[in-house]
């Protein structure tokens, strides 16, 4: 295995940087961190100390000096700075969270929380989603200490917990009380972004996440007179509320572009030989996804506004019309879409159905005309040189959206190589969640190659 991944380093200077300690390391810790089951159901019930102690207990091994910070007992965080060569460059931040979503074990080919390595791939819940980033930001940051290797930015790395629910114990708590611990911070990478892409006939695509829709999650609450179930009521409120959610699940949003999906399009129609001969236009959308085959994916879910009615309470007996019944809808907002968003749900929900936000985080928007894309894009297609890399917007959303609090501009960029087969956004979530080992080596070294001489100025502007 050596000797095969020494022959696949590029030539240069920087070419042996990622020695086979790395490799190995990215693996293991992949391995070791999924076996600690850290399920997020997000009742409050999940305990991400053991994952943190774990990663504060490697960080130290490499000279680092951790803080474990908690809101609530058992919901840990983990923050570390390594100190680069230039004072004067901004910061740039790392961060993974270490929540998971729950897995039924019954499912699965491998048991979710085994951790299991067969046949060179890494099984179980948090392969993709995201111990395997945890486990490139330890492998990178070890090598460095190791090599005695300092990135010419600040580094800080962020650990989180609670991502897979309200972040509130998690990059919220970090954001809002201890900024300190992320001063210089004008950029961010994580998760969803710089993964392998199939879109058909060998080609290769890593899209880089620069944007995110908004999260609107919403209660409505309708109201009616109570009654006997064998009398009329026309003031019935499960009829109500039955009415606005299927007004809501049928409605069809309009496009709505951003130039982060104005980009996505240009360049997935350049690489499929599509002459767009100007903008893409709102009017053309749809037309064009259809022309884009599978990377069509990439960018569907995000050219407009969405709401899927996705729970229902009403009632306790058969024979009772309640005076109220509920329903909750997950909405999500492109940037620039909030106003938009609220005037067609009051006009959907109607005189007799109220809303509220149950969940709201912003909507993200970076740039990718900026030299840390480029700087992106570069790394990775100097490990791929066949690979092709655009930018997109994410359709749900990640820590970036607290952070952002702190002014910190937030990017998708968690490098994997995937072979065909392997369906990175089906496995997100999804059962018999994998990784290939060869994926994982792939980000090492594009992760190093990145963070050490990524750019840094003055805060990018919005």
């Amino acid at each position: 295995m050596a000797e095969n991944e020494q022959a696949q380093q590029p030539a240069g200077p920087d070419a042996g940087t990622v020695d086979q300690q790395a490799l190995d390391e990215v693996v293991r810790f992949t391995s070791e961190l999924i076996r600690i089951d850290t399920s997020n159901s997000g009742d409050g019930s999940c305990r991400e100390r053991p994952a943190a102690e774990y990663v504060a207990e490697r960080l130290a091994e490499a000279g680092l000096e951790p803080v474990l910070l908690e809101r609530s007992p058992g919901r840990t965080n983990v923050v570390a700075r390594v100190e680069g060569s230039d004072p004067s460059a901004d910061a740039l931040l790392v961060h993974g969270h270490l929540d998971v979503v729950p897995a039924e074990p019954a499912d699965w080919q491998v048991h979710p929380f085994a951790g299991e390595v067969r046949d060179g791939v890494v099984w179980g819940r948090g392969a993709i989603d995201m111990k395997n980033m945890d486990a490139m930001m330890l492998a990178t940051v070890r090598q460095w200490a190791r090599s005695g290797i300092r990135p010419r930015r600040d580094i800080v790395l962020a650990f989180t917990a609670d991502e897979e629910a309200s972040a509130e114990d998690g990059s919220g708590f970090l954001a809002d009380r201890h900024a300190a611990l992320f001063e210089g911070c004008t950029e961010g990478i994580s998760e969803s972004g710089a993964f392998t892409f199939h879109a058909g006939g060998g080609m290769r695509i890593y899209p880089v996440a620069a944007g995110e829709r908004g999260t609107a999650w919403l209660k409505l609450t309708a109201r009616g007179r109570a009654g006997h179930g064998s009398k009329i009521n026309n003031a019935n409120a499960v009829s109500r509320l039955a009415d606005a959610v299927s007004r809501i699940g049928a409605h069809a949003w309009p496009v709505r572009l951003t130039p982060t999906v104005r980009a996505a399009l240009r360049e997935l129609a350049a690489l499929h030989g599509i002459d767009l001969h100007a903008e893409p236009s709102d009017d053309d959308v749809d037309a064009l996804l259809d022309k884009l085959g599978p990377a069509a994916k990439l960018v569907a879910p995000t050219v407009r506004n969405s709401a899927n009615p996705t729970m229902l309470s009403a009632g306790y007996k058969v024979n009772v019309i309640p005076g109220s019944a509920v329903a909750f809808v997950d909405g999500r907002v492109v940037p620039g879409g909030e106003a938009e968003f609220r005037t067609t749900m009051d006009a959907l929900t109607g005189p007799d159905v109220t809303w509220d936000f149950h969940h709201r985080e912003v909507a993200l928007q970076a740039p990718v005309d900026a030299p840390s894309f480029t700087a992106m894009r570069a790394a990775i297609e100097r490990f791929d040189p066949g690979g092709h890399v655009v930018p997109y917007c994410m359709s749900g959303g990640t820590d970036a959206k607290q952070f952002s609090r702190l002014g910190i501009t937030g990017y998708g960029f968690s490098p994997l190589k995937l072979p065909e087969g392997f369906d990175y956004q089906a496995l997100f979530h999804g059962v018999d969640e994998r990784v290939p080992g060869e994926g994982l080596h792939f980000g090492v070294r594009v992760l190093d190659h990145f963070l050490r001489g990524v750019p840094g100025g003055g805060r990018p502007q919005h």
